[in-house]
């Protein structure tokens, strides 16, 4: 196994360049073995997690619903703002900013971008709740691809450019999150959800981020600094991939509402028609008959 792990620290090296030495021996850091077993661990979960589920019976978790996700919009607000006050303090360029040259900043967001992969890893329970409800239309491919592939991203990023142009799509991220897991921790709550008026715009909001980020990107290509342009072509091909798979999950989204309107509003005609609407039904339906007398 040893003799495996230099083989890849190696490659790695060859492929990428040296590692960020501020990041050795942070926890789960210096090898990426155990991230890519945690990933093939939660594709198996995926897998056969449903076909477990199948013969039983959901599970509520409202409880432990509303404390993961609670703690998890903390976390997402403690991150976006030590992003924010980090880049503010370190005076970070907004159209490129490498990854050494703002000091005791850069270490700050390099603690915080740590908690952030971590983070990755704390979000495979977003799928693990959805099979234990039983709720399998919401585990998608866009929703696998993004939660498997992020964890292993962040990896490497933490290892190779774990600061400077890195920080944008995180704090955007992490600001999404807020209103993402304030709301499924308080939709958990019956009696809040007339009040989650942001929900509508949650999808937005992430197709929103991916076209930021990009422009932000972008600028670092246009305008390079000593932050590795690899990266940058890398993040703007990720970015296009995640517009592409939300843009398709928001027009179906959209069309299967539609959809359902038309069928709605199909049966009420059709419910005219035939003499009642479907929130009553039909008189003969409620009067029970009455039993034939023996003599």
């Amino acid at each position: 196994m040893e003799h495996f792990d230099a083989s890849l620290s190696t490659y790695f090296k060859a492929l990428l360049g040296p590692r960020d030495t501020r990041v050795k021996g942070w926890f789960l850091l210096d090898n990426y073995i155990p991230t890519f077993i945690c990933s093939v661990i939660y594709l198996l979960i995926v897998w056969l997690g449903p076909k477990y589920m199948r013969n039983k019976q959901p599970f509520s978790c409202r409880g432990i619903l509303v404390v993961y996700n609670l703690g998890l919009t903390l976390l997402s607000l403690y991150m976006f703002c030590e992003l924010v006050t980090g880049v503010w303090e370190g005076k970070y360029n907004f159209f490129c900013q490498g990854t050494r040259t703002a000091g005791e900043s850069d270490m700050k967001i390099i603690r915080v971008l740590w908690w952030y992969y971590f983070s990755k890893l704390i979000e495979f329970m977003d799928t693990f709740f959805f099979i234990l409800r039983k709720n399998n239309h919401q585990i998608t491919v866009l929703h696998v691809y993004h939660h498997a592939s992020m964890l292993n991203i962040w990896w490497f990023v933490m290892n190779w450019v774990p600061c400077g142009h890195s920080y944008f799509g995180a704090t955007l991220n992490s600001f999404i999150h807020v209103l993402m897991y304030s709301y499924y921790g308080l939709s958990s709550v019956p009696s809040m959800r007339p009040y989650l008026w942001w929900k509508k715009y949650i999808t937005q909001g992430q197709l929103l981020q991916f076209v930021l980020t990009i422009i932000q990107t972008s600028c670092g290509v246009i305008w390079p600094c000593t932050f590795p342009l690899g990266w940058l072509y890398f993040q703007i091909g990720y970015m296009i991939s995640l517009i592409a798979l939300f843009t398709n999950f928001y027009i179906q989204k959209g069309a299967s509402r539609r959809k359902d309107h038309l069928k709605d509003h199909q049966n009420g005609s059709m419910a005219a028609v035939n003499g009642h609407t479907n929130s009553f039904s039909p008189l003969e339906n409620n009067v029970k008959p009455r039993k034939l007398r023996k003599d």
